[in-house]
């Protein structure tokens, strides 16, 4: 029986790929394992090459397996996923060594690359490497938006969205497993459908996963602000398996900037969106991603952005300095004129102002049940998070017990301090 060991770099898609590769291997027979130390077979690593950072640490990842091959701790080394896919010359000249480099939909050829069937059968099959109460459910592949600064289109191509009945099924399989909160992402889960039915269904997906008896939450990722469905604004409000909690990308919200980014919509639109959630979703809790250093911003832009966060108060929130993407709209027209310390700099104004609304936000949690999922336990206390939290991403919960607690367990938390990314409470009975 051989050994597989795969190792899994950049986002929960890849994630995702990742899971449905190594159960159709384990299905025939492999010992499949994730992100071992022990020495194995195979090493299968699945790249990211979204932006430098991710390509520079998938570049190190392989540069050190393939040493631990001349040393004899591994027989056969494949890469796959979106470095791959984007350099897969480049990277096939420079290391030799490598058994073979794949893109982001050759997971067939992956596959049979070492020894397994590929067969149609399989398809289906998925081994979890997140714990075992929570999965990520990928609606769709690649994405039809043209954002000056993004190399997705590029890598994996146009949005292809899954259809519902094979989502649903994935979903009721998860459930069945033990999963008890569903966390939904693509490219852009808000152009889902388009593609498969003529329309967005993102709203009706959202509805027939609510149906599942044993999945207690689902979460929302990665909304495209412009041309939002009503739908989904109506599935979130009424449905109480849908956390109130929404990912949604803004970017930037100068109206200079949005345009040479090519995001589809204007600051008046965004503010709209913004208000429109939260007078529909009162407790709602919003996460979004900025660009900043992007080519043109200016001083004035950036003191627009700076504004837009501390009047909106976004509940999580994280920010990047632009780095130049080749092949790219912004890469191949623009200049990159923004220099790297003042990029750093203005993101790091950013996370100081929202490092104060965090906190704010949390006090105002002080004293109020919250309804916790458990994730781990770290010394003696239980790790978890509430609804307005994603796992990886957002802040926990450092939940005070007089009993055992159990990973997936929920549980009702009375919170009794707050700090900047962190609040702390105790079990109510």
């Amino acid at each position: 029986m051989k050994s597989v060991n795969v190792v899994t770099l950049g986002c929960a898609k890849n994630i995702v790929d990742s899971e449905h590769l190594m159960g159709r291997i384990a299905a025939q027979g492999f010992d499949v394992v994730f992100e071992s130390d022990a020495p194995s077979d195979i090493v299968i690593i699945n790249t990211c090459g979204f932006i430098l950072d991710a390509k520079q640490e998938s570049i190190e990842t392989i540069l050190s397996f393939a040493e631990a091959k001349k040393r004899g701790d591994i027989s056969q080394i494949y890469v796959m996923g979106c470095l791959s896919q984007r350099y897969r010359d480049e990277l096939t000249a420079e290391m030799p060594e490598i058994d073979g480099f794949f893109g982001v939909n050759d997971i067939s050829s992956v596959i049979e690359a070492v020894g397994a069937d590929s067969r149609k059968s399989l398809v289906g099959e998925r081994k979890l490497t997140t714990p075992s109460h929570y999965a990520y459910l990928k609606i769709s592949e690649g994405c039809d938006r043209g954002c000056g600064y993004c190399a997705i289109p590029l890598i994996r191509g146009r949005h292809r969205s899954v259809p519902m009945e094979e989502l649903l099924e994935e979903a009721e399989i998860l459930a069945k497993g033990g999963v008890k909160e569903l966390i939904i992402i693509a490219q852009d889960t808000t152009y889902y459908g388009l593609d498969l039915y003529g329309r967005r269904r993102l709203g009706e997906l959202l509805r027939g996963l609510c149906r599942i008896d044993a999945l207690e939450w689902i979460r929302l990722h990665y909304a495209y602000p412009a041309s939002f469905p009503e739908d989904v604004i109506e599935a979130m409000r009424d449905e109480p398996k849908i956390c109130k909690y929404l990912d949604i990308p803004f970017q930037h919200i100068s109206d200079n900037i949005l345009s040479a980014m090519r995001r589809g919509h204007n600051r008046v639109q965004a503010m709209e969106l913004i208000r429109k959630l939260r007078a529909e979703i009162p407790d709602i809790a919003l996460r979004t991603t900025l660009l900043v250093g992007y080519p043109g911003e200016t001083a004035q832009d950036f003191d627009e952005l700076m504004r837009f966060v501390e009047e909106v108060k976004f509940n999580r929130l994280g920010v990047f300095p632009y780095s130049e993407e080749e092949g790219t709209y912004s890469a191949l027209n623009l200049t990159d004129d923004v220099p790297q310390e003042v990029k750093e700099r203005r993101a790091e104004r950013i996370m100081e102002a929202q490092m104060d609304i965090s906190l704010a936000h949390n006090t105002a949690l002080v004293g109020t049940l919250q309804r916790v999922i458990i994730d781990r336990r770290e010394n003696d206390r239980w790790i978890g998070r509430t609804q307005y939290d994603s796992p990886e991403v957002d802040q926990d919960v450092h939940v005070s017990s007089p009993g055992p607690l159990q990973p997936g367990q929920m549980i009702n938390v009375r919170i009794t301090g707050a700090g900047d990314y962190e609040i702390f409470g105790e079990v109510s009975e």
